[in-house]
């Protein structure tokens, strides 16, 4: 009993280090990696607990590894991309982070059935939603913003986007803790509505999208579950309704932005988008190197040409598939391509035949798909988000019945 709650305490402690959630308290908003002693080590302590979790199941975890081959060859060629990056130096480091990070992910997906898995990750969103309601309401100059956007709620995190982002995914994973442990459903569908009231805090229009489509595909699953028939029936107006909403995006573009509050340009990510591309062209075979570009500020750098031509300095590409163009070339981009269509595929194919999969990474994944068209979250190193990715990911590859006890 005692080491299956320390071997759960072990997961939510790697899971809320890799949220992040600890760096504005820790160090404020303007303090970057490269300049900070302190968030170069501090995920330091993450990467010793997945490495715990993984010397508990070394063969579990080979196995899980063993059926990622994609996601393997996406780890080979960041690594391999040092060789002509454009700050090799930046890229060893990173390469390092991002190997550390995927393997915390493999490392859930080898120790934990479903039911306990989602709650897990349900128990470390718990514990950063309230922490941002004390930070929020105790401590408003760290919780509240005051200069972009006053009054929005940004809680743990630099902007509003961050908390409303984080708890549209939370909102997924704690209403599948629910539905896949019912003696507890009272607590997380608890926490599930405290997820929904900070996502309307932070005012963030593109996290109430999410927030939307997540609870559709939570609600897609259970009527799809319900044999095949009604399941048939939820899947075509599932894509009846994608078909519908890509088409007024396409056909009506105005309007829509005018809903979600942005404009034409996706608050300058086309500009973005058009600047990257121009630098692809240049190399588009091998890349510039894993995460070198955002961190090379010299005159002449991607990162210039990317700024001047964009009209401003981004952090990033704003669209996970452009960044692993970027970095990593067509061979790293073709790697995750193929890796994401495998975890949706299965993700899918769990929506009929694995109550717990279905449940707990279909809605996940399908918001992830969201975002990942207008962020760069995929193979990004210390991220919750690819944590999460990567454990569903190689859990759906990776039933219960193969979980030792």
């Amino acid at each position: 009993m005692f080491s299956q709650i320390a071997l759960f305490g072990l997961a939510v402690f790697a899971l809320l280090v890799f949220s992040g959630g600890w760096e504005l308290p820790a160090v404020g908003e303007n303090a970057t990696e490269s300049g900070s002693a302190i968030l170069r080590v501090g995920y330091l302590p993450a990467y010793a607990a997945g490495f715990a979790l993984i010397a508990m199941r070394p063969g579990s975890t080979l196995r899980v590894v063993i059926r990622q081959p994609f996601l393997v060859v996406l780890l080979t060629v960041a690594v391999a991309s040092m060789f002509w990056s454009v700050n090799p130096d930046q890229t060893v480091r990173r390469c390092f982070a991002l190997v550390c990070t995927t393997l915390g992910g493999v490392a859930l997906a080898a120790r934990f059935r479903w039911p306990q898995l989602a709650e897990v990750v349900g128990a470390a969103f718990a514990v950063l939603i309230v922490a941002c309601f004390v930070v929020c309401l105790a401590v408003p100059r760290i919780g509240v913003m005051t200069e972009l956007f006053p009054g929005a709620w940004r809680g743990l995190w630099r902007e509003k986007n961050g908390l409303g982002g984080l708890m549209a995914f939370g909102f997924c994973i704690l209403s599948a803790a629910a539905l896949l442990n019912p003696r507890r459903a009272r607590l997380w569908w608890a926490f599930a509505g405290l997820a929904v009231v900070l996502v309307l805090m932070s005012t963030s229009k593109t996290s109430l999208v999410s927030l939307v489509l997540g609870a559709g595909a939570v609600g897609f699953v259970l009527v799809a579950r319900r044999g095949p028939a009604v399941g048939t029936a939820a899947t075509w107006a599932g894509v009846t309704g994608v078909v519908l909403l890509v088409a007024f995006s396409l056909f009506a573009a105005d309007v829509f932005f005018a809903i979600l509050g942005k404009d034409a340009t996706l608050t300058g990510r086309t500009k973005i988008w058009s600047a990257v591309m121009r630098e692809i062209q240049d190399r588009p075979w091998q890349g510039y190197g894993y995460s070198a570009v955002w961190g090379d500020k010299s005159g002449w750098s991607p990162f210039a040409w990317i700024s001047k031509n964009a009209g401003f300095q981004a952090q990033h590409a704003h669209n996970s598939w452009l960044e692993q163009w970027l970095g990593l070339g067509l061979v790293g981009l073709i790697a995750w391509g193929l890796f994401y269509l495998q975890t949706m595929t299965l993700a899918v194919i769990s929506v009929f035949r694995d109550r717990g999969g279905g449940l707990l990474a279909f809605p996940f994944l399908v918001v992830y798909s969201l975002v990942s068209l207008t962020e760069s979250i995929a193979v990004v190193y210390n991220d919750f988000r690819w944590v999460l990715f990567v454990a569903f990911a190689a859990k759906l590859a990776f039933p219960d019945r193969e979980v030792q006890a």
